[in-house]
């Protein structure tokens, strides 16, 4: 009963150290799994114990654990209602004929995609996967003598596809295009040629190399569109963490290639309101990590933080951007999202925001997980409308 508590509790608890944080980002994505630990732990307690004190302790244990546990499924229906009403709302009827043709589509074939938000069984057996054809190590750059390259997947039929470009994330210090193959390799199933980028790090590498790494990936792509089966005039930019707030700012560029959507897995917004107001706890030291990127502070910088900022170029009607956010973020927290939402709707730019109750930071990062598999429902529709 202990044991099942204890990682329970992480459903409700922030990490407070980076090593701490798969429990916290974990946990609530396999609630499911806990449920089940907690209730045999009842069990177990009424039928195994004789004591009856120790009885009484064991089964408490267990059913503070069962409640907690089941947080997150309490979660999920008014979670849904919100996406629904979300997007409905700031993408126009258009979206929603798109999402119910999508639905059709996905109920009628096995690699249709999605036809729920959430299906139980696969937080147990994973979500399917489908063959698709893959090429690594593609080389695209070699800046500063740095070999650069992508992991590119493709349907499992010849064709012409919209290209999806991915950035993963690493706090800009780290990560390989190897990151989230599961999830490349599913998106490339429903009919996507992925693109998975790599660029140079924190701290050898000061921003805006990192930018400059993502503009020349995606001249590569335009360039090579057609070898790889995609349609070079639907771009659609997606990144996580540190990877969402490179897609952002590639995408809101001035002299931007064209790019038809972009979407944000918990990326940062304003690097200087993100310094001045760090995360309580802090796992990661997010004042380190910005100045590890920018090669200083906001005070002896700020320029800088304001060109690495996404939020800066919010001044004008943007590519449709879809932002995806764990309200119990504690890296880049939820209220930033807030404000970035509300800052692309004051000038009129087609965007919503995907908010999950239970979602820590990084939490698709449990591919068959509560909240991966309500944000890939949510993720298809979005980019189906932004590259009808």
């Amino acid at each position: 009963s202990s044991a099942s508590l204890s990682l329970s509790a992480w459903i409700v608890v922030p990490a407070p150290t980076l090593a701490l944080m798969p429990l916290s980002v974990a946990a609530p994505e396999l609630s499911p799994w806990l449920i089940g630990f907690n209730a045999i732990a009842c069990l177990l307690a009424l039928v195994g114990i004789r004591r009856k004190w120790l009885q009484r302790l064991a089964l408490g244990l267990g059913l503070v654990g069962l409640g907690l546990s089941t947080i997150p499924l309490l979660q999920l229906p008014l979670a849904v209602q919100q996406a629904n009403a979300q997007l409905q709302a700031n993408l126009g009827p258009s979206y929603e004929q798109v999402s119910q043709q999508r639905d059709r589509q996905a109920s009628q074939s096995p690699n249709g995609g999605r036809s729920q938000p959430f299906v139980l069984q696969q937080v147990f057996t994973g979500i399917p996967a489908s063959s698709v054809r893959y090429d690594s190590n593609i080389p695209f750059a070699k800046p500063d003598g740095v070999q650069l390259s992508m992991d590119i997947y493709r349907p499992p039929q010849v064709g012409r596809y919209p290209a999806l470009v991915v950035i993963y994330g690493g706090a800009w210090r780290a990560g390989t295009p190897a990151a989230n193959a599961a999830f490349n390799r599913y998106m490339a199933a429903q009919g996507y040629t992925v693109f998975a980028i790599d660029y140079r790090h924190a701290p050898r590498y000061h921003f805006p190399a990192q930018l400059e790494d993502v503009r020349t990936a995606l001249a590569f792509v335009r360039e090579h569109a057609a070898e790889y089966e995609a349609d070079g005039d639907r771009i659609a930019l997606l990144g996580r963490s540190a990877g969402g707030h490179l897609a952002m700012l590639a995408a809101y560029q001035p002299d931007a290639l064209p790019i038809r959507a972009v979407v944000s897995y918990y990326g940062p917004f304003n690097l200087t309101a993100g310094y001045a107001d760090p995360p309580e706890p802090d796992p990661i030291d997010v004042r380190a990590v910005l100045r590890a990127f920018l090669g200083g502070t906001p005070t002896e910088k700020p320029d800088l933080y304001q060109a690495a900022s996404p939020a800066s170029y919010v001044t004008r009607s943007l590519p449709p951007t879809l932002l995806i956010h764990g309200r119990r973020d504690h890296i880049v927290e939820l209220k930033f999202a807030q404000g970035m939402y509300q800052r692309l709707q004051s000038v009129k730019s087609p965007a919503a925001l995907l908010e999950i109750p239970w979602a820590e930071h990084s939490f698709d990062e449990v591919f068959q997980g509560l909240g991966s598999q309500l944000s890939l429902y949510y993720l298809e529709r979005f980019l189906a409308w932004a590259l009808r």
